[in-house]
């Protein structure tokens, strides 16, 4: 795909931000689109966000769990970038209108205190870099309509980032075996959602491997401080202003996200 195409599509993408109206699948149009044409188009995106004064402040995997996999019909994992505009403290109210068709995922959230710098990584290294964990909620959010997406069309709408939530208290990740954290999603008081850890890849740290290397070979590090989410536990559950979501964390606390109806 010529440059020419890229540009447009990001610019649809981009448009939908603006307008708060989804777009049209991408592949509709260029049902020749790649998932490197995808990252390209990505990348646009990031190019022009950080140019108004963004920065990127970490990355998210996605589509790690085969029930989310199952949910949009792709079988393997895409990677998206997190702006320092996507998060959002605990208990604090967030905006339902910076959102099209939002819904919450529950994730152990790293946060680097040594960069990583792929290919070549491994789990010892991986293990090495991170400086705690955290309960997270991601926020994840479709500028395509209806949420009707394949492989390529996720990578090209930055992998569906639209914000994340971090717990307040850090955990170690000496002594924690993170593919046995349970964890348990509640949408406004009520059970929706359980799974444990081993749900993404493995083990989350499966999937922090997999990332560095995957942007790695691109000539990307994961650099210290930023924040990686590394796959959702669940299933991920459509969210409406007004809505409360909590998940958590056997051995890792609780994180909430409040959701408001106004700007």
């Amino acid at each position: 795909m010529d440059e020419g195409r890229r540009e447009e599509i990001a610019d649809a993408l981009l448009g939908a931000y603006a307008s708060g109206k989804p777009v049209d699948p991408p592949t509709e149009r260029h049902p020749g689109l790649t998932a490197p044409d995808a990252y390209e188009i990505q990348l646009i995106q990031v190019r022009r966000w950080t140019a108004d004064g963004a920065r990127v402040k970490g990355h998210k995997v996605g589509l790690t769990s085969v029930a989310m996999q199952r949910q949009l019909g792709v079988h393997q994992p895409v990677y998206g970038h997190l702006l320092d505009r996507m998060f959002w403290l605990e208990h604090e109210p967030v905006p339902m209108a910076r959102f099209l068709q939002p819904r919450v995922e529950p994730e152990i959230a790293f946060v680097l205190r040594a960069p990583l710098r792929g290919p070549g990584v491994t789990v010892a290294d991986a293990v090495a870099a991170v400086g705690c964990v955290l309960p997270a909620l991601e926020l994840v959010d479709s500028r395509i309509r209806d949420w009707k997406v394949g492989l390529a069309d996720i990578v090209a709408d930055n992998a569906a980032s639209g914000g994340v939530v971090l717990g307040s208290a850090p955990a170690a990740l000496s002594g924690t075996d993170l593919r046995l954290v349970g964890c348990n999603l509640f949408h406004n008081g009520t059970l929706a959602g359980t799974g444990a850890g081993g749900a993404v890849l493995g083990s989350p740290l499966n999937s922090l491997v997999w990332l560095a290397n995957t942007v790695g070979a691109g000539g990307v590090d994961l650099l210290a401080g930023h924040v990686i989410l590394p796959g959702s536990i669940t299933a991920s559950i459509p969210v409406s202003g007004g809505d409360t979501m909590t998940a958590t964390f056997a051995g890792l606390g609780s994180v909430t996200a409040r959701f408001s109806a106004g700007d």
